[in-house]
């Protein structure tokens, strides 16, 4: 495993005071009933908390509720472990599962990539000009191809080959990466190896793929090659959370681009990495927002 250069210091946003909370998210989920609302509402109002955005979804087929909440914090308020104290008091009355944190709290993610450089630079891109609330700790390969791209953008790159022999331990060294950088959120920029159901289990509602879509089920090398011999009229991309069961898990995004006659394979396969780039950067921005709630097979998004 190779390693690149420190990177540069992430700051996508000025930190608050260290005696200042600044404004936090909250996303819930747990079983629909009434006053959830009034609950969580009162409780920020009673230590002077300004709400800011609220979004809430009843979900009548599972029984389920779903809320965030972005609110402002007053400088002379509770810290940030104060904070987590009432909401968890709430929470326990209501059967919750939630998550809070600072707004400006950066996710700290790992990016896995191949061959196919359009989505990372896409992403990275967009990183750097502060449109995605990341902290890319670190790029994985399974070749060298893009390493020039990364230390262009001062991040460092592992190389990790994989083969069947090695796949374990390829795993094992991923995992090593995502302890040390304490890594919160893995983005697979078209990586194209498959990672084991026990990873998927452990790491679950943490990895985002991308992979074209709408296709009448042209898997396999040259996807776009083979939706211009059918002559396809629709092509796009899908952006979902990674389960054990390949290309299958909770959807967070997906758009799609028209094809007519006058386009051949080289401008269906410009067509869909240019859907693909930005399908996974709104997935990834939204996820980083605390914008994503799994909701079992499903999402619910707050854009």
């Amino acid at each position: 495993m190779t390693d690149g250069s420190q990177g540069r210091e992430h700051s996508q946003s000025p930190e608050p005071a260290k005696d200042e909370v600044g404004d936090l998210v909250l996303t819930l989920s747990c079983p629909d009933r009434p006053g959830i609302v009034a609950a969580v509402s009162q409780r920020l109002f009673e230590h002077r908390a300004n709400i800011e955005e609220s979004q809430q979804f009843s979900d009548h087929r599972t029984g389920r509720y779903f809320m965030r909440v972005r609110f402002a914090t007053p400088a002379d308020g509770l810290d940030l472990e104060g904070w987590q104290a009432e909401v968890g008091s709430v929470a326990a009355d209501f059967d919750m599962t939630w998550e809070l944190r600072p707004a400006t709290s950066a996710y700290r993610t790992l990016v896995m990539v191949s061959r196919f450089g359009h989505v990372l630079n896409d992403l990275l891109f967009r990183w750097k000009s502060g449109q995605v609330n990341a902290d890319i700790v670190g790029i994985v390969s399974n070749h060298t191809d893009l390493e020039p791209m990364a230390r262009s953008y001062g991040i460092p790159f592992h190389h990790i080959p994989v083969t069947k022999e090695t796949k374990a331990e390829a795993e094992a060294q991923l995992r090593e990466l995502v302890a040390e950088h304490d890594v919160e959120l893995i983005t697979l920029a078209r990586y194209m190896q498959v990672l084991s159901d026990d990873l998927c289990r452990d790491l679950g509602g943490r990895v985002i793929n991308i992979h074209h879509s709408f296709l009448p089920s042209f898997k396999g090398a040259k996807p776009y090659h083979q939706a211009f011999a059918r002559g396809v009229k629709v092509i796009g991309a899908t952006a979902h959370y990674v389960t054990a069961d390949l290309d299958e898990g909770p959807i967070i995004e997906q758009d799609i681009h028209r094809v007519d006659h006058r386009m051949d394979a080289d401008d269906l396969v410009a067509a869909g990495e240019e859907v693909e780039s930005r399908v996974f950067a709104r997935a990834v921005r939204w996820h980083c927002e605390s914008r994503v709630i799994l909701n079992g097979d499903r999402t619910v998004v707050f854009s």
